[in-house]
């Protein structure tokens, strides 16, 4: 949940109830409205009606998909056929044409509430035999006689407060796991989901301790709460956000703020929008592509077949054809664009090149980024280091305050990174990361 709502392509339906030892089929997403609108309604119903219940039931699955509600529950699945649950899915099911075309012109669009982000949990029963507090399936019919529109029909039963999205980006991706673990020194928007996610769950839960959401590292304070919320929750306290650890965060999050049901808190905006670029592409420019340099310049003392680049800040054409080698060497998609999957791939080869130094080891780009944010309370001789260079900067920049090279990463050191932050024009966090480590040894060095 740390994205914008998209469309799925496909979807995954469990053919029975959740726990039910059942076959699970994996179907386009427009296959499978189609399936349920024609499996619950008549095709001979008014238009208006029709578009009314198939934007309830596509909001309803949206929901749940973007909820993950049932990955976070341990599940390999998005969603049931069973009624009791989700909706009615029919393996093969015969599908009508008026429903088709209807599905194909609006299958992107949903329900949400005005002000949250999240598609509506669009709940809704028969109306004849079942009743509920939802969209009455017949009686969308008697509204549509009557002259109303689909929005006035949907507004009828869900509330003068919502609205229709149109043309939601379709994705091929339905899961948030960033597919790495989070620990102390991680950084980025999953970083940043997380910290809001536990704060938030807080409020219902007290023991888990606060954490400054206005930065996105992963620091000390953080892993204490994340400790915290393992403990409450039965997880092994190691203050690392694996994949159990993730999706058990969802799904708390997902239940403190009533996220599938009519009454939802709501997400907003602010909650859920990424303040850091997921692609790097040739034309690009900043800390993000300083950052990928770094790596990628420091693995070509080590491999050969990646050419030799500058640390510029440029997504230039030699920064896209060192991406082009490392993605033909690793077996990813060959595009020149860097997104979150290889970006993640040359963390993990730097992390792998640096373990394997000797002691003692100086690149020819200086010393060699530890491999993770450096966060206050880290101790150790990556710490001494950075703080050696601190001090060569301070001697000539009367912004950066002098500090004692002790090997501990205390509230000076922490200072003097933000003042060096400033300078930079990058988030002030505190912490030592790539973009950071990379200005602090090319500065000491030139001094």
């Amino acid at each position: 949940m740390a994205d914008l709502p998209t469309v799925p392509s496909y979807i995954t339906v469990h053919l029975g109830a959740p726990n039910a030892p059942a076959e699970n089929v994996t179907v386009r997403f427009t296959d499978y409205i189609k399936n349920v609108a024609s499996s619950e309604i008549y095709p001979n119903w008014p238009p208006e009606a029709l578009r009314a219940n198939i934007l309830a039931q596509i909001s309803y699955t949206l929901n749940r998909v973007y909820t993950e509600y049932y990955p976070s529950r341990g599940y390999d699945f998005d969603i049931t056929n069973d009624t009791r649950y989700d909706h009615a899915y029919t393996k093969d099911g015969e599908v009508f044409d008026t429903i088709s075309l209807i599905v194909d012109e609006i299958f992107n669009n949903y329900i949400r509430r005005k002000g949250a982000v999240e598609p509506l949990a669009a709940k809704f029963c028969d109306g004849r035999i079942t009743m509920c507090s939802g969209l009455l399936q017949w009686g969308t019919v008697e509204l549509a006689n009557q002259g109303y529109s689909t929005l006035q029909i949907l507004q009828y039963y869900y509330g003068n407060d919502i609205e229709l999205v149109e043309n939601a980006p379709l994705t091929d991706k339905t899961q948030s796991y960033p597919g790495v673990a989070l620990s102390r020194g991680s950084f980025g928007d999953d970083v940043r989901t997380i910290k809001n996610e536990l704060n938030r769950i807080r409020r219902n839960y007290p023991a888990i301790p606060s954490i400054d959401t206005n930065t996105s590292v992963f620091d000390g304070d953080t892993e204490e709460a994340v400790k915290a919320f393992q403990q409450i929750f039965n997880l092994t306290p190691d203050g690392i956000v694996g994949k159990a650890t993730w999706y058990q965060i969802k799904r708390i999050y997902a239940a403190v703020k009533r996220l599938s049901e009519l009454t939802s808190e709501g997400l907003t905006i602010p909650e859920v929008e990424r303040v850091f670029r997921t692609n790097l592409r040739i034309g690009d420019s900043g800390v993000e592509v300083e950052a990928l340099q770094y790596y990628l310049a420091f693995l070509g003392y080590f491999y050969p077949q990646l050419p030799p680049i500058p640390i510029n800040g440029f997504f230039d054409e030699l920064t896209r054809d060192a991406v082009f080698s490392f993605q033909n060497e690793y077996g990813l998609p060959v595009t020149g664009e860097v997104d979150l999957n290889t970006y993640y791939n040359i963390e993990r080869q730097y992390r792998n090149a640096v373990a394997d130094l000797p002691a003692n080891y100086q690149s020819a780009i200086g010393e060699p980024y530890p491999g993770r944010f450096l966060v206050e309370g880290d101790r150790g001789e990556e710490v001494r280091v950075i703080q050696g260079y601190i001090n060569r900067i301070g001697r000539t920049d009367p912004a950066v305050p002098e500090i004692t090279v002790d090997g501990i990463f205390g509230p000076q050191t922490k200072q003097a990174v933000i003042a060096i932050q400033a300078r930079l024009g990058v988030e002030q966090n505190g912490a030592v990361g790539p973009v950071e480590w990379v200005e602090i040894i090319t500065r000491g060095n030139n001094i």
